[in-house]
């Protein structure tokens, strides 16, 4: 599932990033690389999601969303 498809509350972890290599890489210096968890706090009508990743809350567009695909955090897939 994307990121875009979270549900508010839940804890998540990247299982890994399908962006350009601009974006994929100013995400990585945020902290969200492959295998790092992370909350969604709130998922907007307007395509914008907010994440708390590291200890840090940010916001990221749609075709961001789209393009983080996450797992159950429990999961070892």
């Amino acid at each position: 599932m994307t990121l875009r498809e979270g549900k508010i509350g839940q804890a998540y972890r990247v299982r890994d990033i399908c962006l350009e290599d601009k974006v994929k890489r100013r995400l990585q210096m945020l902290g969200m690389t492959k295998g790092t968890s992370i909350a969604v706090l709130n998922n907007k009508k307007s395509g914008s999601v907010i994440l708390k990743v590291r200890g840090t809350r940010f916001a990221v567009g749609r075709q961001i969303a789209e393009g983080i695909v996450i797992g159950e955090d429990g999961d070892e897939q």
